[in-house]
């Protein structure tokens, strides 16, 4: 996709693609002072394509039905956050990493892939799998740089980079599948520490700028509320699961603490944690205000209200039913968000309300 191609679509704007140019409107311009090189690593929140390039899938509509109209390997009817995240420094958007046919790797590399977790290790494609690719990727980029090969990442770009990690949805996810509250926030450290050993690897071989997302709320999302038995005095005024919602809190407690210990120990760091689950609770919450409906039903899924979700029939597979294009649904296929959706977690992002410290991800490209 070239950079023709990344502005707002038709002037012609549906509903959910005006709440998109009003929300990302005062951030579309870019405030870098040199080239932009993101390094992305997380779970299908953030995966461009690499899950559906690791398995040689065609993911066809309705996924990516609103922006691009053609198979992206993106678990949604259009952009992610990180797309977003990209626009905003007018940057390319991210190549995932397995990508074999014209890559693009001048301004990064995505190594995030649908469904992965922080463990097990050894299980592709777990963040320390991912972070075995981008040192794999770093060595052989400085490797043909040395020998004249252009269009390369350097080891100063490497130094500048942003590198974003979005993971521990699906952590929580699985564990809650087998385990109960109690059990699954007793493994949650192993999680963080997951992450820990993961930043203190890129901070080992130069990396300096750290931009964490936080995880968001589990119990809002229509896949668990679908599937997972509650009763009444399990769901929280919205309509969420609060055990589930509860345990994202935990995860993210013990990642803000481990964000401020990586503060203290990688002094010449910076490491900005964005706090996902409140923008994200905050829009289900007040879902009517920012144009949205039915804020727990999946757009694409089966069986109809209350949340259009079935384990035996989702989106992509045979059966399913997707609302109608324009439609406003902050859940795309139940786990996932709709662009419309995305927009509006981007602009939050950017406002810099929801970061610690409160730095705009211009901030590494611009200082």
């Amino acid at each position: 996709m070239d950079k023709k191609q990344r502005g707002f679509p038709s002037p012609l704007l549906t509903v959910p693609a005006l709440i998109i140019s009003l929300f990302l409107l005062p951030f579309v311009l870019s405030q870098c002072n040199r080239n932009p090189v993101i390094f992305n690593f997380g779970d299908s929140n953030s995966d461009t394509g690499g899950y559906a390039v690791a398995l040689g899938l065609n993911l066809g509509y309705p996924d990516a039905r609103t922006f691009f109209h053609q198979p992206t390997g993106r678990l949604c009817d259009g952009r992610l956050i990180i797309d977003f995240l990209c626009e905003s420094l007018n940057t390319n958007y991210l190549t995932p990493y397995l990508e074999s046919l014209a890559p693009n790797f001048t301004t990064g590399a995505n190594f995030a892939i649908s469904g992965s977790s922080t463990l097990p290790r050894t299980v592709p494609f777990s963040l320390e799998i991912q972070f075995l690719e981008f040192r794999r990727f770093r060595n052989r980029s400085l490797e043909l740089g040395s020998k004249g090969f252009k269009n390369l990442v350097g080891e100063k770009e490497f130094k500048n980079a942003i590198y974003t990690i979005d993971i521990g949805q699906n952590d929580l996810a699985n564990a809650f599948t087998y385990l109960s509250y109690a059990e699954v926030t007793k493994k949650i450290p192993s999680f963080i520490s997951e992450i820990r050993d993961v930043m203190l690897g890129i901070y080992q071989v130069g990396g300096r700028n750290f931009w964490v997302h936080n995880t968001g709320p589990l119990g809002c999302l229509p896949a668990k509320l679908a599937t997972r038995y509650t009763n009444g005095n399990d769901l929280d005024k919205y309509g969420c699961i609060k055990s589930l919602n509860e345990a994202a809190k935990a995860y993210n407690m013990m990642l803000n603490a481990l964000s401020e210990q990586l503060r203290s120990q990688m002094k010449d760091a910076t490491i900005v944690y964005v706090d996902i689950y409140s923008i994200k609770y905050n829009l289900i919450a007040n879902s009517a205000s920012y144009g949205f409906e039915n804020p727990l039903m999946a757009c694409c899924g089966y069986g109809g209200a209350p949340y259009n979700y079935n384990a035996n029939i989702t989106c992509r597979s045979s059966g399913f039913s997707v609302c109608e294009e324009g439609t406003r649904y902050i859940s795309w296929d139940g786990v996932h968000y709709t662009e419309a959706a995305n927009a509006i977690v981007a602009s939050k992002i950017l406002s810099t309300d929801y970061s610690a410290p409160p730095l705009k991800f211009s901030y590494f490209c611009s200082a």
